[in-house]
């Protein structure tokens, strides 16, 4: 009988102990459960794309305006493309080589190649984006006929935007330059001046302002955009729309295929902005691409 009782008291205990190991086994297997969830939806290791900064040297009309035209579309990309406006053809060079700009977007080629040449800066173009044509402005003269002998004429001082101006004065019949292939001719360089006009050379960016001074004055398009004027209505003569002199995106060399910089491209040569330019500026400012 104690034989019989201890053996169901045994049987007893066994079952009891199976129960329990039993339960342990489930209960993690019902913790793991909402861990393995969690981990579908945020894998370790994960965190938010950072946005990338592209900052970019321009002049203030147009090229900062077309720029700002392609901050919501680089913003769709994770790239923050910030404009910061600059009133000379100098410092926003220098800067992109300095590398306080990652780029610039102010300039054409041939004031490039000479900047880099002067100054030995490593900068180069890596997409055209549009033709500001160069105009000839009435001053104290109301026509080209009307200039008097001795007459003055206010053109850009640097190397190349003067030999432009000296070129598009040769168009017009007014002087003849000893070698109309050279981009670089100054009024040292004129062979033939009937009319014997005096230049007043100065910084781009001043010659509107002293318009009133001189008889007619040769004025690149963004700064007789900032100063009021319309090339195409109030310019005497202007550049035809097949002008060389195409504006680019610049960078420091070794930079061409930086990816921001290439969205950057993109953008510019977008349907959009190319629309942009034709609806805002009417002629005055013209795409190349």
């Amino acid at each position: 009988m104690k034989k019989k009782i201890f053996a169901l008291s045994l049987a007893l205990i066994l079952a009891l102990s199976l129960a329990a190991c039993g339960g342990n086994d489930a209960a993690p297997a019902d913790t793991q459960a909402p861990a393995d969830s969690a981990d579908a939806q945020a894998p370790a290791g994960s965190a938010p794309a950072e946005t990338v900064k592209l900052s970019v040297a321009a002049s203030p009309t147009p090229h900062a305006e077309i720029l700002n035209q392609c901050v919501d579309i680089l913003a769709e990309q994770g790239i923050e493309l910030v404009v910061n406006e600059y009133s000379d053809y100098v410092v926003p060079n220098t800067a992109v080589e300095d590398g306080d700009e990652d780029a610039n977007y102010f300039q054409h080629v041939p004031y490039l190649d000479d900047f880099n040449a002067e100054r030995g800066t490593h900068l180069v173009s890596v997409a055209g984006i549009h033709v500001e044509p160069m105009g000839l402005y009435a001053g104290k003269s109301a026509s080209l006929d009307a200039i008097p002998d001795g007459g003055t004429v206010a053109v850009p001082n640097d190397a190349t935007n003067e030999g432009r101006a000296l070129l598009l004065l040769e168009a017009q019949g007014l002087i003849k330059l000893k070698d109309s292939s050279n981009l670089a001719s100054t009024p040292k360089d004129i062979a033939e001046n009937p009319k014997n006009l005096e230049f007043v050379e100065l910084e781009a960016a001043n010659v509107p302002a002293n318009l009133d001074e001189v008889d007619i004055a040769a004025i690149n398009s963004n700064y007789a955009l900032g100063a009021g004027l319309n090339p195409v209505e109030d310019a005497l003569v202007i550049e035809s729309s097949d002008s060389p002199y195409v504006n680019v995106l610049v960078v420091k060399e070794g930079n061409e295929n930086n990816e921001a910089v290439q969205a950057l491209v993109k953008a510019l040569q977008s349907d959009a902005v190319k629309d942009y330019i034709n609806n805002t500026f009417g002629g005055a400012v013209v795409p190349a691409f």
